[in-house]
């Protein structure tokens, strides 16, 4: 259905809107929109307290090996508002109104000051920050891994671990299972994707249901079924720390957050005036991924901007490589986030490299001996993103975790008297392991 602005209704009031709570409801909720609005000029800063390490027993339990990795949750599984524990007291509402400043034109009617910001040089120096080198290895000399070599990789793990399909659709998200990116809106799949980094499952997800029981989830409007991230915005950092603390890293993760938020509002902002004056001056717009963009995905770009619903989603117009820069410019997003965010949510293929990942791929000899190269995981990303057959990436980036997660000879620090060694390996005649060993503890 095409969306206009004409469709859309705007709402003027700066104050986020009150919280409804609902009746009694177990719930998973589609997310499709993430919303935002400005980021307070400066951040409180918020002190670690003995309460972050009194962690709370979890009712939240990691997924088995079967389902997606980043705690995505089964990948067939579609999830509907009646199948999860969403307590009773998530809070529902439309969206939280922005705090904008408002500025005079020349013409004498208003609009919404930008900060000017050279998104093309935060984009390079991005890029050079993490090294990252698209579409070149930097091992151009070495010859591995080949396509054949992918393949019979791809088919032993098939045998022990099911064989892995490319989804016709990305599924419906979760409201207490955080993921790493296989969701519909851009925004949503980039937070979700950076919550669960660098921590379990379980305390991502802790992290994220802490957050929809805060700030709720939006009940009307583009941005149906997303948690309001403009309340995330809008709310004080203390305030969003104390939501997702449960979680872990919630100090630097709460400030990233903010900070995301409110460079995609003032993205937001910019692109909205661009499309505003392409309609008068064709051809002026300027915008990323604008000339890959239709008349009916500029209004929609628009009249999410007036619902005060904020998307990252003209990223999809973007080929893999710009979609990959831009991602790595928000505060937080290294390459793999970025990866992963391009992989499930954009679904390009795209070879994610994660710590089971680089650790099997070595073992593998598919990355150079650390004893002749330096090699770290974000070279190993920019080499195996070369090398892999793209037909192959997304399975074989499920595939690989999946192993290393569950096979006793490929888990880290294993050793020939741990538990299960017995049971032998379907790729023990590819590898040879390095690193530490495990005494069978």
């Amino acid at each position: 259905m095409r969306v206009t602005r004409s469709m859309m209704s705007t709402t003027t009031s700066d104050k986020p809107a009150a919280h409804v709570k609902p009746t009694k409801a177990t719930s998973k909720n589609k997310i499709q929109e993430s919303t935002s609005s400005t980021l307070k000029s400066s951040f409180p800063v918020s002190k670690s307290t003995n309460a972050s390490k009194k962690r709370r027993k979890s009712a939240i339990h990691e997924i088995d090996i079967d389902a997606l990795p980043h705690n995505l949750g089964k990948p067939a599984t579609q999830i509907t508002r009646d199948a999860l524990d969403v307590p009773q007291d998530i809070k529902t509402k439309t969206a939280s109104q922005p705090q904008t400043k408002r500025i005079k034109l020349e013409n004498g009617s208003q609009e919404a000051e930008t900060e000017d910001v050279d998104l093309a040089k935060k984009i390079k120096k991005a890029a050079a920050k993490y090294g990252l080198t698209p579409g070149v290895s930097p091992f151009p000399d070495f010859p591995h891994p080949t396509a054949q070599e992918c393949e019979e990789v791809n088919r032993l793990l098939s045998t022990v671990h099911g064989e892995v399909k490319i989804p016709t659709k990305v599924p419906q998200p979760s409201l207490t299972v955080t993921g790493c990116g296989e969701v519909p809106s851009v925004l949503d799949a980039l937070i979700r994707t950076l919550l669960s980094g660098a921590t379990t499952g379980a305390n991502s997800a802790r992290a994220f249901k802490g957050l929809v029981e805060r700030f709720g989830i939006l009940e009307s409007g583009i941005g149906k079924g997303s948690v309001d991230w403009n309340a995330v915005r809008i709310a004080p950092i203390k305030e969003v720390f104390e939501a997702m603390k449960s979680g872990g890293l919630a100090t630097t993760k709460s400030k990233y957050i903010k900070e995301i938020l409110s460079m995609v509002y003032e993205e937001n902002l910019a692109r909205k005036a661009a499309h505003l004056k392409s309609e008068e001056e064709p051809g002026t717009s300027g915008t990323a991924g604008a000339d890959h963009e239709s008349k009916a995905q500029k209004e929609v770009e628009i009249a999410l901007k007036d619902e005060n619903v904020l998307s990252l989603d003209w990223i999809h117009a973007l080929d893999k490589e710009e979609a990959m820069l831009e991602l790595i410019k928000y505060p937080g997003i290294g390459p793999k986030t970025a990866a992963c965010v391009v992989l499930f949510c954009l679904q390009r293929p795209c070879f994610a490299v994660d710590t089971h990942i680089f650790r099997i791929c070595k073992w593998l000899g598919w990355l150079p001996s650390s004893d002749t190269k330096k090699v770290t995981e974000i070279m190993a990303f920019s080499h195996l993103e070369v090398r892999i057959p793209d037909h192959l990436k997304y399975a074989l980036h499920q595939l690989l975790i999946r192993h290393g997660k569950s096979c006793p000879r490929c888990k880290a620090i294993t050793g020939e008297k741990s538990e299960g060694w017995e049971n032998g390996c379907v790729i023990d005649h590819l590898v040879k392991r390095t690193g530490k060993r495990k005494g069978g503890f």
